[in-house]
């Protein structure tokens, strides 16, 4: 895998040699992004990290170490490089010795010195206050290798002040270009210095001479006194002036060099203190830096400043650098506390979230910070999704809101994880549309509002939550350097003991999600207690079908969302159960308005019939149905991982039901309408097919419908809706998911038969008992007597009257409907055959005239309309005929047959509605 940047490569350093501590920089490429960058820099061997100052991604300054070899390379280590590399080398000489009064332009380190005056009875070796040059001539360093010279004199060392000091090696050394008169002029600088010292210590001697008399007398006096006397008188007296006399000597020499110690001692004092102000000033800073660096938010370089001080003074014994890291240790805790604030602060960004585990990690805080960031933003979802809900219901119980078009066409959330995505077109018929005012779409219901924001809030948390886990899981907020791997086991272990806890944190968002939702759409789904926290809302009317599937679309898309977070199915089983839950309510609030928009239709029937005898009122009632189930094919689509609607057996048994009763209510609107009191019907016209040949009997427009006319048109209705309608719906029902379709279509169809025979029965009530009634006083009008009565002259008045009544009912009849004229024919001409075979039963005897009378006249009716014959009237006018006398002669028969041809001609135009061609019978 490669990286990000190239390793460092040194090019260059000045100078290039020197004696430990000289300060060097170093020049080259990639040495590095920043401070934090540089993580190793090494000098012939030694770590010189602690010294070094960043100053460009070219340039590194820092002091060369102790070096245990005299020539090496230089190589920078960064995070963002690694080790690097060198072109160049250094080369470390060693420290020449400086004596004690010699000028130097650097700090010299002086412990050896130092702690030789603390002791002043061991005193300090006369050769070390020799002076650093004894030859007195100006020294003139040559070129010779250290390795040869050491080669060359083995053993021995070009320092005077050594016991193994070579002449020529120092001659070599120092001296290697110096001439002979200048050779000449240090030896005589030689003789000089030592007769300074021999005149230096007789000068000293004079200028005691008189306290060594004083001692020598002392001493004698004491010798003779002991000789003579031996007594301890004397001996204690000789004690005390020896006492005197030495303590005189050591006032004398405090007294000669006290100010010279005094000062050399103070300037030694502030030498070291300087110098250790100069080596630990990183320490002693430390506390200003870390606060300036925290109130510039560069926490990196308050940790990393914090690292190398823990390292370097962390098990110090010195006091100064006690007190002052411990300093530092208060600034620390004041950061983690600072820290670990503004972790557990809300709302923050996950990217903050793993920036300060990481510091709070590096800065070993108590417990774990991550868990305690993974509880409070739980508390905080939480937080939020209840509140959520208490806004929405105080703003609905305060006024009502109008939401600004929620267009469900069209794009109305934006996306989470790639996308918190669309909503699925929800289209309303013209049949829901009917009635009502189209500010629907303009007036959002505030629990549809607080859905979309509910699950938009916990599609937009939940991801970061989760996220973090997941790093907490698998140890990736501490697993930037090697180093952290004991941190990144830790949590690892952390997280697998933690794992229930967390997934019940999951579920209860999950729990607060889907009953907030239940308590503003499905309050009943919800326990007594869970009301009060989760529900509160004011139900003044049941959402409707198209805001339920709007719903669900959303809530789906939730789903998919949190889905998409690879959350274990387990814990989003809740969701797909009331999704389930919100798709079955849908289905039948659906339903529940579709009957109620079905039984407006009866307001709608405006009687214009078409071609067929039809109305517009089936077609509406179908469409009214394919609509309704077009709106719910969204909600009846199972997405994955998603159960049917119909898995219940209850489902299927209230689907069934709600849908027969839709097709219930449209039967009883068919009965209303075609029952309803004159009174009660509006200004309506009948409009007729101006294309029919045949007007004959036709209703003008401007004629108002009457009962009978009602009554045929919902007759035709009937049969277009047996044919065609009802089996058209339960394709729709199968197409659509439906269970039981069966038997809605059984049950629909014995009702609609059953409506279908009551309206025919009370037509042909209304038309065919006038017909009938007036058969009997037209037989016997004029005293019409059977058994004396003339020679037949033709089809009497009476049978003429009924056929034109008949005829009329035809008319009617085929204005409306031409199917429905053999249906309604048969059953007329059952009723007066029927009528008419009474009356012939019931005359006791017939002249011949007579019989032949009522021969043709039942001849007459039976041959005009025998297009309309079925068995039943068949049988009838049989019977009829059976009561009659047989015609006995041939005249007689020839003379039924002229009579029979004569109606026949003169009726000719009124009979023509009983020809085979005018329409074809059918089966009732």
């Amino acid at each position: 895998m490669s990286r990000a940047r190239q390793p460092p490569l040194v090019t260059g350093i000045s100078p290039n040699e020197g004696i430990s501590w000289t300060k060097v920089t170093i020049r080259g490429e990639n040495l590095g992004t920043g401070p934090t960058d540089l993580i190793g820099l090494t000098i012939c061997g030694h770590n010189c990290l602690l010294t070094a100052e960043w100053m460009s991604a070219s340039k590194i300054v820092c002091r060369v170490g102790q070096a245990k070899n005299d020539k090496g390379d230089i190589i920078v280590t960064t995070k963002s490089g690694g080790k690097g590399t060198s072109t160049v080398s250094f080369k470390l000489l060693k420290p020449e010795k400086i004596g004690i009064l010699d000028q130097s332009a650097v700090w010299v380190d002086e412990m050896n010195y130092y702690d030789m005056r603390t002791d002043r009875n061991k005193g300090i070796p006369p050769l070390s206050l020799r002076p650093a040059n004894p030859l007195g001539i100006e020294i003139d360093k040559g070129r010779f290798p250290q390795k040869d010279l050491e080669a060359l004199f083995p053993g021995m060392s070009a320092d005077f002040t050594s016991e193994n000091f070579s002449a020529a090696w120092y001659l070599i050394e120092n001296h290697s270009t110096t001439s002979f008169d200048q050779l000449k002029t240090a030896v005589a600088n030689l003789k000089k210095q030592a007769n300074k010292k021999n005149e230096g210590s007789l000068a000293y001697v004079k200028g005691g001479l008189s306290t060594f008399f004083e001692a020598q007398d002392a001493l004698s006096a004491i010798h003779q006194k002991l000789e003579a006397d031996g007594t301890e008188k004397v001996e204690g007296s000789m004690t005390q002036k020896l006492e005197n006399v030495l303590n005189r000597a050591s006032n004398t020499a405090d007294t000669l060099f006290q100010e010279v110690l005094g000062r050399k001692d103070k300037a030694d004092s502030t030498r070291n203190a300087l110098n250790v102000l100069q080596r630990f000033k990183f320490l002693f800073n430390l506390p200003l830096n870390i606060e300036r660096n925290i109130q510039k938010g560069d926490y990196d370089v308050v940790i990393n400043d914090y690292e190398k001080a823990k390292s370097l003074f962390g098990k110090t014994e010195v006091q100064v650098f006690k007190k002052y890291y411990a300093e530092v240790e208060t600034r620390i805790e004041a950061l983690r506390e600072l820290l670990l604030d503004k972790l557990l602060e809300t709302p923050s960004t996950l990217h903050d979230q793993k920036r300060y585990i990481r510091y709070l990690s590096d800065l070993h805080a108590p417990g774990d910070p991550a868990w305690q960031c993974i509880g409070a933003q739980h508390q905080w979802i939480l937080q939020l999704m209840h509140n959520c809900k208490e806004s929405y219901v105080k703003e609905q119980k305060g006024k009502d809101i109008f939401f600004p078009m929620v267009d469900l066409d069209s794009d109305v959330r934006p996306s989470p994880i790639g996308h918190l995505s669309q909503t699925a077109s929800l289209k309303r018929g013209s049949s829901f549309q009917s009635g009502r005012d189209d500010a629907w779409r303009y007036k959002a219901p505030q629990q549809v509002i607080f859905v979309e924001k509910l699950t938009k809030l916990v599609v937009s948390q939940l991801p970061n939550f989760w996220k973090l886990w997941i790093s907490y899981v698998n140890g990736s907020l501490f697993s930037e350097t090697a180093e952290k791997s004991g941190q990144m086991e830790r949590s690892k272990k952390n997280a697998r003991q933690r794992q229930n806890d967390f997934k019940k944190m999951i579920q209860e968002v999950m729990h607060s999600l889907v009953k907030l939702i239940r308590g503003a759409l499905l309050p009943f789904s919800l326990r007594e207690g869970e009301s009060r926290q989760y529900g509160g809302w004011e139900m003044k009317s049941e959402l409707s079908g198209q805001w339920l599937t709007h719903v669900i679309q959303t809530v789906r898309l939730s789903s998919e969302s949190l889905t998409a977070l690879e959350i274990p199915n387990d814990m989003l089983q809740i969701i797909q159960d009331l999704i389930l839950d919100l798709r079955v309510r849908c289905i039948m609030v659906t339903l529940q308005h579709t009957a109620e928009d079905i039984k407006r239709l009866a307001e709608k029937e405006d009687w214009v019939v078409d071609n067929e005898g039809l109305t517009s009122l089936p077609s509406q009632f179908e469409q009214c149905i394919i609509h309704s189930l077009q709106s719910l094919k969204t909600v009846m689509d199972c997405k994955p991982g998603e159960a049917s609607v119909f898995q219940q057996q209850k489902t299927q048994e209230d689907v069934c039901q709600l849908s027969i009763g839709i097709m219930q209510v449209f039967i009883d609107c068919l009965e209303q309408l075609s029952t309803k009191p004159d009174g009660d019907i509006d200004t309506a016209h009948l409009s007729v097919d101006v294309s029919s040949p045949d007007l004959f009997g036709s209703i003008h427009e401007d004629s108002s419908l009457s009962s009978e006319q009602r009554l045929l048109i919902a007759l035709s209705n009937c049969r277009y809706l047996e044919r065609h309608t009802f089996l058209n719906i339960a394709e729709h029902f199968e197409k659509h998911g439906f269970q039981g379709v069966e038997k809605i279509t059984q049950v629909s169809m014995e009702s609609l038969k059953e409506l279908d025979q009551r309206l025919f029965e009370t037509y042909i009530e209304f038309k065919a008992d006038p017909i009938v009634g007036s058969l009997e006083p037209g037989i016997y009008a004029g005293y019409f007597d059977w058994k004396d009565c003339l020679v037949p002259a033709g089809v009497r008045n009476y049978l003429k009257e009924a056929l034109v009544n008949i005829i009329a009912v035809h008319a009617e009849v085929f204005t409306i409907s031409k199917d429905l004229v053999p249906r309604v024919m048969s059953r007329v001409v059952e009723a007066v055959s029927e009528e008419l075979s009474r009356l012939m039963q019931c005359v006791s005897s017939f002249s011949k005239n007579g019989a032949l009378q009522a021969r043709l006249e039942i001849c007459a009716l039976r041959d005009t309309v025998a297009i309309y014959l079925t068995p039943e009237s068949n049988s009838s006018f049989k019977q009829a005929l059976e009561a009659l006398p047989q015609l006995s002669s041939g005249t007689d028969k020839k003379l039924l047959e002229e009579l029979l041809n004569k109606f026949k001609s003169s009726m000719h135009l009124q009979l023509t509605c009983f020809q085979a061609s005018s329409s074809a019978m059918v089966k009732t």
